[in-house]
């Protein structure tokens, strides 16, 4: 038997098969979603556009004491220039006169009608204190974002700061989230000792809410029969990632790769070396890309942090897809791991790691009080408290 995938490997081969989406422009007014943009992003003006004052009090010029000629406020700069010891009351963001060479702050000016002089003990300030000098934060042809960068909030004022009221984005893709299980019944409805609620397709749907919104095909729970799953895969066929859920092994009762393969599917690759989450698979039917994940719900959910949300992410045109990791200091004894690579489900306050309860892969209320994923590598002994080990935050899924 051929050795597993080592995490790093399948991300890298699953990645390389994200779908390419096509690309469109839109009003910076109507990004909402965590889109990322599909080319380099210039400036087209200077920010700031001309020396802007940082504080409020007076643009001097020349030694004092000053005479006062007029103001610049910020939208109404004053009209003229200044010559030697004459100056202007200005405010934070207001244009600075020609000849203004640095700013004196209120708090250190003394005013006696149009004089205004230092006050007693302060010193004056240097040429250019106090003064933002123009394009001192990007100028005009400055590349301000780069394609993959993720939008958001900063980024958004960064672009409409350098002149841009549209920008061009990565579509989203069309994705569809298929359970498979005799034993799910969907949500809601009433249960037999033998069966379980349909959680894994609502979680992983809400999993990519942030990213895509509503998933384009919610198929399930599919029983495990032939026809049943071959009539929902025929369901998804138009959607760029299909991402399935249980029924990937290889048991009696696994059908999902038989049935992807009567449909036409080749696997790409199955089995990667980690815990929870060994039976990932991977195919590709045309250009659509098929992520196969395990049934238990706490291995559903850490392959889908690993391996779903970073091929949304790559599809989207993200230039860094993965998730972010960061070092931490366990608060407690975590155990020796065998050979595959474990991801803890923990609890952190920020600076320390705990275990958030059962590792059990099939224990959602742990999974539920977890805010991380403790990365443990395989084949390495207990880390006592207080050493440092490698934490993935969830949010930064």
């Amino acid at each position: 038997m051929s050795a597993l995938l080592t995490l790093e490997e399948a991300q890298q081969r699953l990645l390389a098969l994200a779908p390419k989406t096509s690309t469109y422009t839109a009003g910076l007014s109507q990004v909402a979603m965590p889109d990322y943009l599909a080319k380099d992003l210039a400036a087209l003006r200077s920010q700031p556009a001309a020396d802007l004052s940082a504080m409020d009090g007076y643009a001097i010029c020349g030694t004092g004491p000053w005479q006062r000629v007029g103001e610049s406020r910020a939208g109404a700069p004053f009209g003229g220039a200044l010559a030697a010891g004459q100056c202007v009351r200005i405010s934070t963001g207001a244009i600075v006169p020609p000849s203004g060479d640095s700013i004196l702050i209120q708090e250190n000016a003394v005013v006696d009608g149009a004089t205004v002089a230092l006050a007693t003990g302060e010193e004056r300030p240097p040429p250019g204190r106090h003064i933002r000098k123009a394009g001192f934060d990007f100028r005009k042809g400055d590349t301000v974002l780069r394609k993959g960068m993720r939008l958001g909030p900063a980024t958004v004022a960064l672009a409409i700061s350098a002149g841009h009221s549209s920008v061009p984005l990565v579509m989203r893709p069309s994705v569809a989230v298929l359970d498979s299980g005799d034993e799910l019944v969907p949500v809601g409805n009433p249960l037999a000792a033998h069966q379980i609620p349909a959680s894994n397709g609502v979680m992983l749907s809400w999993m990519l809410a942030p990213h895509i919104g509503l998933v384009d095909e919610y198929l399930g729970p599919v029983a495990d029969d032939p026809a049943a799953l071959a009539a929902a895969l025929k369901r998804s066929e138009d959607c760029d990632i299909l991402i399935t859920s249980g029924g990937a092994s290889v048991g009696d009762h696994d059908l999902i790769q038989q049935a992807l393969k009567d449909w036409g599917a080749q696997i790409d690759f199955w089995k990667v070396a980690i815990k929870p989450g060994k039976p990932l698979m991977v195919a590709t039917r045309g250009t659509q890309v098929i992520l196969g994940l395990p049934g238990n719900p706490v291995s559903s959910f850490v392959t889908a942090f690993l391996f779903a949300l970073p091929l949304v992410r790559a599809a989207m045109g993200a230039a860094d897809p993965l998730p972010r990791s960061v070092t931490m200091i366990a608060g407690e004894v975590l155990p020796a791991t065998e050979k595959r690579r474990e991801f803890l489900r923990g609890v952190s306050d920020g600076a320390t790691v705990r275990l958030a309860g059962s590792q059990d892969s099939s224990a959602l209320s742990a999974l539920a009080a977890a805010n991380c994923l403790i990365d443990r590598p395989a084949h390495t002994p207990a880390v006592a408290a207080g050493e440092p080990v490698r934490v993935f935050p969830l949010q930064n899924g």
